[in-house]
């Protein structure tokens, strides 16, 4: 990595925003592009298509329900790191995803005095190495960059982080692998 990532505990700042089962979800439009040979070009998130050949934050940028996600990677200094070699996975919520966190969440972690806390909360989003779904295995712990652990849930096709319901999973970049989840994952910690 160009850039050393920053591990922070949030110390509890976060204990305020549980989301209720009752949370609405939102559901991604995916569709996979193929070229006239039959070979997978990529997949459309966010009214953009996703192609293996850009990195995970220039396919991100295209997306118009990550807007959020991308503000918030560039505020915590995270943008070039995740433009490196990796090879990273990342649990993109949608901006729908950050509307669920309770009023004045987002605007308070933007601020520069919260970077410590935003970084956090992003890297708990990426795991090293390449993870596609098929790696995905019911109960299985995933170590953050962030430090902490994920868990994923499996049932046939769903498959949820955390809780989080992965709406697009699979979005290829060249540096990894992004799955678009419906809600934002917080740290215990």
């Amino acid at each position: 990595m160009k850039k050393s990532l920053c591990f922070f505990a949030l110390a509890g700042a976060f204990s305020f925003c549980t989301l209720s089962a009752s949370a609405q979800t939102t559901t991604t439009t995916t569709k996979s592009t193929t070229s006239a040979m039959g070979k997978k070009e990529g997949v459309m998130v966010g009214g953009a298509l996703m192609v293996p050949s850009k990195n995970i934050v220039a396919n991100a940028l295209g997306s118009s329900e990550h807007t959020t996600l991308v503000a918030a990677v560039k505020a915590a200094g995270l943008a070039e790191t995740l433009m490196g070699t990796g090879p990273f996975t990342v649990f993109a919520p949608t901006n729908a995803a950050f509307d669920k966190l309770p009023a004045g969440t987002v605007e308070t972690l933007l601020k520069p005095e919260n970077k410590a806390k935003l970084t956090s909360v992003l890297t708990y989003h990426v795991v090293p190495g390449r993870l596609q779904a098929i790696d995905l295995k019911d109960g299985q712990k995933l170590t953050t960059v962030q430090g902490q652990t994920l868990t994923v849930s499996k049932k046939g096709n769903m498959v949820m982080i955390n809780g989080a319901h992965v709406s697009t999973p699979d979005v290829i970049s060249s540096n990894g692998v992004t799955h678009v989840i419906d809600t934002v994952v917080l740290p215990s910690k």
